[in-house]
């Protein structure tokens, strides 16, 4: 792996004395919304990896593949895709688990690859809301749900969007979907911790920048992830609504390797650029 230019190093540690290398804490299910956290540690730097490079063993891979889509990459090499749309690029790659969410097309396929052992809806089925908690060992995939607007922003649609959290390598990361709503106390609870959170900064299709700034505000993860951005006019909106608070990373990268003593002393905002696997 080769490490980010120093510049970058420099933004996201604030110029700190590397943490002792330490253990990967063991994951136990639904560590993310324990009150009591491991102790904080100073970061170290935030590494690139080429895919598909094997994962060093306490560090997850995040790929920005397009839209609302991630690859979110375990260390033993278990693969999760966000919003999975049936599209990957020209790599033959089988996630083990793909999510969706049914805003539109470019949030699901109605005709996922066969293959994939696991695919988790994110909207209401014949049983009622989504509900799921998939332990893949590596990986743990849950969702809390929000509700959702109906097309071209009439009525209302309960529980129609799921915001999809991963738990691996004792980091939390959370994929806000396509948030529609300002969660309720209860739905924060049910997060709980996020330390990575993808969010989306489209500026209207989902939430107003100042709303989703205060999600994201409320939600104190140590690193943000903007997508679902229909242009750099949004997303410039976005990042000059959050740069007093968070320091802002145009990495020019679309994959970053993280663990969970990595992660910046201030809140940081890294930009990627989506990018499909070949």
């Amino acid at each position: 792996m080769h490490r980010l230019p120093l510049r970058l190093i420099l933004a996201l540690c604030c110029l700190t004395q590397p943490a002792l290398a330490q253990q990967a804490p063991a994951r136990i299910p639904s560590h993310c919304i324990a009150l009591a956290q491991g102790p904080a540690a100073a970061p170290e730097t935030v590494m690139r990896a080429k895919w598909p490079d094997p994962v060093e063993a306490d560090h997850v891979l995040i790929r920005y593949l397009d839209h609302a889509s991630f690859a979110v990459v375990a260390p033993d090499g278990t693969v999760a895709v966000t919003d999975y749309t049936g599209f990957l690029g020209i790599q033959d790659l089988v996630p083990d688990v793909v999510t969706m969410n049914n805003a539109h097309s470019s949030h699901w396929t109605a005709q996922p690859d066969p293959r994939i052992p696991h695919v988790l809806p994110g909207w209401p089925g014949a049983g009622g809301p989504a509900e799921h908690r998939l332990d893949l060992g590596a990986i743990l995939v849950r969702n809390v749900t929000t509700d959702t607007r109906g097309p071209f922003g009439e009525g209302a649609r309960a529980d129609g969007n799921s915001i999809f959290i991963f738990e691996t390598a004792g980091l939390c990361i959370g994929h806000l979907g396509h948030l529609h709503q300002i969660p309720s106390d209860a739905q924060y609870a049910a997060i709980g911790r996020l330390d990575i959170v993808m969010v989306p900064v489209d500026g209207g299709y989902t939430m107003r920048v100042s709303d989703m700034a205060g999600v994201v505000k409320r939600l104190k993860s140590s690193v943000v992830i903007p997508m679902h951005w229909f242009s750099r006019a949004a997303l410039t909106q976005f990042l000059q609504e959050m740069d007093t608070e968070f320091d802002v990373v145009e990495t020019g990268l679309s994959e970053i390797s993280f663990s969970l003593h990595d992660l910046p002393a201030r809140p940081a905002i890294l930009v990627l650029e989506p990018h499909w696997l070949e």
